[in-house]
């Protein structure tokens, strides 16, 4: 582990502003969290013995920004970075399990660093104190432990995202959480229904890209059940047919981790089996089957999506691949260019991995089907390197062709996509000539 942090240098130079007008100054968190282990910090911030009206006076030649002043966070240009700056403070109550009602503001470091989340998250650096480690985060590192500072119970009652960010801190840094810490979370998840749902978006979205993400949907599958309840219809579900062997829920978990780390993909896994215990009918011989389930899930994460505040190209992409994901378009290799014509290679290209992903979660003795999706992939690929004509603005004839031969009003539209279907059947090659014949004999 790393004792020295190598700060960018316009933080140096912040330091270096607040030192020489006789105040503290520390860099804090996650980018003194990051430091230690080894890694390149994305976000720099940085916390001060100044009061916020001491801090702007300091940092007077600099533009500056007063983006949170009534809880002591200034924001400060330098060399065209912007770097939070926020003074050494003691929270008050918190009664909203969001933010504290009001702030008092401390020149003593120990005060400020008491009030974090996490042991990970509670230390600070600067190059003449080095790091700053009150509660054991450095232990805790080298231990791979995320643990609350302080008593959970208080952290989490303070600020229930702090819920959601223990458990998607476990998932991206592969740690294991505390005892106390794991048994806190799941005490008080029902306090995550006083959190705005776009808060909770950021941390599931990043949880479920972590490398341990499959740990965390299994381990703390009641929060995640608690931020989407309809997820939990599906724990228990079994699924007696071929192609399965763990219930529903399992799966999904199974689907998560071997899909690629991609937002919509894994999004999409999470969700893809959402409607199966309302689809699930059983036959005579005692086989399941869950007909209509992938329209249903498709209906169903379109509502999550909207609760959760996602961007419409998310809910679009998502739903849509959730729609599609029980095609088996694998099947048909012949169809490639009827499937490209028709949704696209961005979207066929995702859809494979989402089938790859939802075949590679079932029943192990089913996954020579990968060899399917090889095959269509190949086809697909070949078929794109050949620039096919898949739209009417493709065809090497236009409207103005079809005027010269006596089409008029709709027909001429009529006719262009006639002209695109049979080429996309390769019943007829795209080539003025071959197409203008075709029409000619009245075909």
């Amino acid at each position: 582990m790393n004792r020295e942090i190598r700060l960018p240098e316009y933080a140096k130079i912040a330091m270096k502003v607040l030192n020489d007008n006789g105040f503290e100054a520390f860099v804090v968190g996650g980018c003194v969290r990051d430091g230690i282990m080894g890694k390149t910090a994305a976000d720099w911030d940085m916390t001060t013995s100044a009061t916020p009206e001491e801090t702007l006076e300091a940092f007077k030649d600099f533009r500056t920004i007063p983006t949170g002043i009534k809880h002591g966070t200034i924001t400060v240009l330098i060399d065209k970075q912007p770097l939070e700056i926020t003074t050494f403070r003691i929270d008050g109550e918190y009664t909203d399990n969001r933010r504290p009602d009001s702030v008092n503001f401390t020149r003593d470091i120990e005060n400020d660093l008491s009030r974090r989340d996490f042991t990970v998250n509670a230390m600070a650096y600067n190059e003449k104190s080095g790091i700053v480690d009150l509660f054991g985060g450095m232990e805790d590192i080298k231990n791979k432990i995320i643990r609350c500072v302080g008593d959970p119970d208080k952290r989490f009652n303070e600020d229930a995202l702090r819920i959601m960010r223990a458990i998607r801190f476990s998932a991206t840094l592969g740690f294991e959480i505390e005892e106390k810490t794991a048994k806190s979370i799941k005490e008080n998840k029902h306090l995550l229904k006083n959190i705005a749902a776009e808060r909770i978006r950021v941390e599931l979205e990043k949880l479920l890209l972590g490398k341990d993400a499959e740990r965390i949907l299994r381990e703390f599958s009641d929060v995640i059940f608690e931020i989407i309840p309809e997820l939990e219809k599906t724990s228990g579900v079994k699924q007696n047919c071929p192609y399965h062997v763990y219930d529903v829920w399992e799966h999904i978990v199974k689907s998560v981790a071997v899909s690629e780390k991609n937002k919509y993909i894994r999004l999409c896994m999470l969700l893809h089996d959402i409607g199966k215990p309302q689809m699930k009918t059983t036959d005579e011989k005692g086989q399941d089957h869950f007909k209509g389930h992938a329209a249903l899930s498709s209906d169903i994460a379109y509502e999550i999506l909207k609760r959760l505040r996602y961007d419409n190209k998310t809910i679009s992409v998502v739903t849509k691949l959730i729609f599609h994901h029980d095609d088996r378009m694998y099947n048909a290799p012949h169809n490639v260019k009827k499937h490209a014509a028709k949704y696209g290679f961005d979207f066929l290209y995702l859809l494979d991995k989402v089938s790859r992903a939802d075949i590679l979660a079932q029943n192990p003795e089913m996954n020579d089907r990968i060899s399917l999706c090889d095959n269509y992939i190949e086809k697909l690929r070949e078929l794109e390197d050949e620039n096919p004509c898949l739209e009417i603005s493709d065809l090497k004839v236009n409207g103005n062709d079809l005027i010269s031969l006596g089409f008029k009003g709709k027909e001429i539209g009529k006719t262009l996509e006639k002209l695109l279907d049979i080429v996309i059947k390769n019943e007829i090659k795209n080539s003025k000539e071959d197409l203008l014949n075709f029409l000619n004999k009245g075909d």
